[in-house]
């Protein structure tokens, strides 16, 4: 096995410990009730977190019974398999559409726009939610046959 992909796999383990999906979920909603209220330092130390958080936690002992869990193994044996995350086919379009809806919530909170700051960053996190739904429920029912 070559080190990068083995570095890879250790990435995708790391990365797949829930504390990890659900503390970066909780980040962006962090991001974005900073930037509201103009908190600069936190935006920052939220923005570090997030870089550093897919090696932060340690891979799972074992494979755990959790949303993020899912979450992170389907996004990795999508990409694997080649697929892409964003694109206009179903269901990256709906990654894709979280995308400029997750912008907007920003530029709400920056604009503070109280409901469109909750509502648009809610959004792009439910579209984006869903993809991956869609990318869980493929490959269970190619996992079934």
């Amino acid at each position: 096995m070559s080190p990068e992909f083995t570095e890879k796999e250790t990435v995708w383990g790391r990365h797949s410990n829930p504390k990890s999906g659900w503390s970066r979920l909780g980040a962006g909603f962090v991001i974005v009730a900073a930037l509201y209220y103009r908190d600069w330092r936190v935006i920052g130390l939220t923005a570090l977190f997030l870089v550093i958080n897919p090696v932060l936690f340690p891979e799972p002992a074992e494979e755990p019974d959790d949303w993020m869990y899912a979450v992170v193994r389907a996004e990795e044996r999508w990409t694997n398999d080649g697929h892409r995350l964003v694109g206009l086919g179903y269901p990256q379009i709906l990654n894709t559409l979280s995308v400029p809806i997750g912008l907007y919530g920003l530029y709400a909170a920056y604009k503070r726009k109280p409901i469109s700051t909750v509502v648009f960053p809610l959004a792009s996190a439910g579209l984006n939610q869903w993809c991956m739904k869609k990318i869980i429920d493929h490959y269970r029912e190619l996992d079934s046959r």
